[in-house]
């Protein structure tokens, strides 16, 4: 148990590292809540700080998530149990880093979205469970046909995120990876809130 609870502060702790911040401080001097959309993530860093710096937001939140679940999970697995699958363990890192990215610590509990950290959350999963490999696929060109129609980046986060419950339940996935599933959609269309009230006005701005 205390390994378990040590591995879920950690999680939360390098989720909680606030990337995009960071760079509009590093980069400009500049509070990058106050600008563009507001969000500490790597779609309003790419608008606000530039695509080198948006890009470079979006590849160290995805690894974020993928470092908990892949090698603080083999870590805490060890541990734990020693069986280098064991899902639950790992799953519960993932969601701790989740939480640390969406309220994170260190700027009082407001953080981004989630999308890039989910992202290398499930990657972690899927070099660990043969199964998800398809399902990560799946996901990912989900998103990029959203977005290649609508150029809409809350868009397709939201209905990729919808669809990972949806692509887990059809291919028959372990019970753990469905609900932890679930609850990452939740997540995902409770942090676009406010995407979805400007997509229903029709104000959401589009990428390009």
């Amino acid at each position: 148990m205390l390994w378990i609870v040590l591995g879920i502060l950690i999680s939360y702790l390098i989720g909680s590292i606030p990337t995009a911040y960071i760079f509009g401080r590093v980069l400009k001097g500049i509070d990058i809540r106050k600008f563009g959309s507001g969000n500490v993530g790597a779609t309003n860093a790419l608008r606000v700080l530039g695509k080198p710096a948006g890009i470079a937001v979006l590849v160290l939140d995805i690894l974020k998530g993928f470092v908990v679940v892949f090698f603080l999970g083999n870590i805490i697995v060890a541990r734990i149990t020693g069986i280098p699958d064991d899902i639950t363990t790992r799953v519960l890192l993932g969601l701790s880093c989740i939480c640390g990215h969406n309220w994170t610590i260190f700027l009082k509990l407001k953080g981004g979205k989630g999308m890039a950290t989910t992202l290398g959350v499930l990657l972690g999963l899927t070099v660990k469970v043969a199964g998800l490999k398809l399902i990560f696929v799946m996901v990912i060109l989900t998103w990029l046909v959203v977005f290649i129609i609508t150029r809409i980046v809350s868009l397709a986060s939201m209905i990729s995120g919808i669809a990972l419950p949806v692509y887990m339940f059809l291919l028959k996935q372990p019970s753990i990876l469905i609900y932890s599933s679930v609850l990452l959609c939740i997540f995902i269309i409770l942090r676009h809130k406010s995407n979805l009230k400007r997509l229903f006005q029709g104000k959401e701005p589009r990428l390009f």
